[in-house]
């Protein structure tokens, strides 16, 4: 049963994952201390293409550490098995537990209100590497977020770029 919540800005569905993904144990953290014993939240703004993807990668690749857990999130289409098939894919590689939540609503808006509500110790988020002229006179979600969002905000460039990234 999913649950569909509106308010007068957007609505949004959380999105039920895989329960081997939420039965794992919590990661023995003793030698751990403050921050990094408590974890902190992740938000990953993710879509089909390519460069989400990446974006994606690079979080469990350099952001994410055990006892983290990473909010994904998708705003305007319902996309329940890109959500699932990323979470199975954080947990194995960044052993990191997933919340999932899909979102309607204008894409830049409803993300940094899901960091507010969220609170992350980052924002990652892909760019389609248009370029800067291209991002200003069209707009992009990225640097809406960027310059809207209560928290830090990584940008991580495309793949031809190389392990570049702008924060």
């Amino acid at each position: 049963m999913e649950t569909i919540v509106e308010n007068e800005e957007h609505k949004w569905k959380e999105v039920n994952l895989p329960a081997h993904l939420k039965q794992q144990p919590e990661p023995e953290l003793e030698r751990e201390t403050g921050e990094r014993r408590r974890g902190r939240d992740i938000l990953v703004s993710v879509d089909h293409g390519p460069q989400s993807k990446h974006a994606f990668d690079w979080a469990i690749a350099h952001l994410c550490r055990m006892a983290d857990t990473l909010h994904l999130v998708h705003v305007v289409t319902t996309t329940q098995a890109l959500m699932e098939r990323l979470a199975i894919e954080a947990y194995e590689v960044a052993m990191v537990k997933t919340e999932a939540r899909i979102m309607e609503g204008d894409v830049g808006k409803a993300i940094c209100r899901e960091a507010v509500r969220i609170k992350p110790a980052a924002l990652v988020m892909g760019t389609r590497g248009r370029g800067i002229i291209k991002s200003v006179l069209q707009g992009s979600k990225s640097e809406y977020c960027f310059h809207h969002c209560s928290c830090p905000v990584v940008i991580v460039p495309p793949k031809e770029a190389g392990d570049q990234s702008v924060i």
